[in-house]
């Protein structure tokens, strides 16, 4: 349902990788120094985004994934009303890039969606491991829709990557489920979210970005949920508010650690959503992971991990040559 907060590393040189970058930009690149209250903002967050992805999970069982995504947006669209109201300061319809926004909407979506179609089939811990992925597209992605170089070492950690998800999702075997895809198609939608992100960044103000996902989410799912509604409890309405204000709440938690620490600090940290969904699917759904899942979501951290490290030699030496320092270097 969320993506993890893992895969923003590879934003953390956002501004850095576009060619028109100007002084503004790079100015805003400079954060307080503070990995501790980074480490603990980020470790807040995979409380919140555990939580929501738990639920969702909980929900698939009564709802329709389309009807349980609708809810998630109907609170997110709610949370981000006040920058939509006329005269708000916030202005969070004022956008120079509208086609990339609604383009970084359906595609948050689409991430959001496919996971918890996932989630109504598979252990919440193999979805979870399968969904942390996603910084091994954005390395694909980024050589073709952001003409960037990859290191033989970049790739070689994303071929430790896919064999993770191999070992914990063994095709041609019969623990293989193929509602797997599901998780892959998301992680390769929130890739693409990252990679527009990436775009955006510098240009367009977060709350602008924010709302844009928001409402474009909306949107689309508004149109889809007629045709597969089923009319929910007010338990139902009621873990779906959650789900809406766990995930929201989560991503802006993460926006906030970011602030103070590096991605390559922060990402060891964030894999502790795995911790906490596993933690919360055994007493809730008796799913315990198998030895295969533990030793593939292995492979993935470290994969996701070293790519982290990657992604900070490289922002220092852009940074170095633009004759800046990295705050947390």
């Amino acid at each position: 349902m969320t993506p993890p907060p893992a895969a923003a590393a590879r934003l953390d040189s956002a501004a850095l990788s576009l060619p028109d970058t100007k002084p503004v930009a790079r100015r805003a690149l400079a954060r307080d120094d503070h990995p501790f209250k980074g480490i603990a903002l980020i470790l807040l967050s995979t409380a919140f985004l555990g939580t929501s992805d738990v639920t969702a999970k909980y929900l698939s069982a009564t709802l329709p994934s389309v009807e349980i995504a609708w809810l998630r947006f109907v609170v997110f669209t709610l949370i981000m009303l006040p920058a939509m109201l006329p005269g708000s300061a916030l202005g969070g319809f004022k956008t120079e890039r509208l086609p990339l926004q609604v383009l970084r909407g359906a595609a948050l979506l689409g991430a959001s969606l496919l996971f918890i179609s996932g989630l109504r089939y598979l252990p919440i811990a193999v979805a979870s491991a399968t969904g942390f992925v996603s910084p091994l597209f954005v390395t694909a992605l980024s050589i073709v829709l952001l003409a960037e170089t990859v290191g033989i070492r970049r790739w070689l950690a994303t071929a430790v990557g896919l064999i993770g998800v191999l070992i914990v999702l063994r095709p041609g075997t019969g623990a293989f489920n193929a509602a797997a895809f599901f998780p892959i198609a998301s992680a390769l939608s929130w890739a693409f979210t990252l990679i527009i992100t990436r775009m955006l960044s510098g240009k367009e103000p977060a709350v602008v970005t924010m709302t844009y996902s928001a409402v474009t989410g909306l949107f689309i799912l508004t149109i889809m949920v007629p045709f597969v509604w089923v009319a929910p409890t007010w338990h139902d309405i009621l873990f779906g508010v959650l789900i809406g204000v766990a995930s929201t709440a989560g991503q802006w938690i993460v926006v906030l650690a970011y602030r103070y620490a590096d991605a390559s600090v922060l990402a060891p940290f964030s894999y502790t959503q795995l911790v906490w969904v596993t933690c919360l699917g055994i007493p809730i759904f008796g799913e315990v992971p198998d030895a295969w899942t533990v030793i593939g979501a292995a492979f993935i951290v470290l994969s996701g991990l070293y790519i982290a490290h990657r992604e900070r030699v490289r922002r220092s030496q852009l940074l170095t040559a633009a004759g800046e320092t990295s705050p947390n270097a």
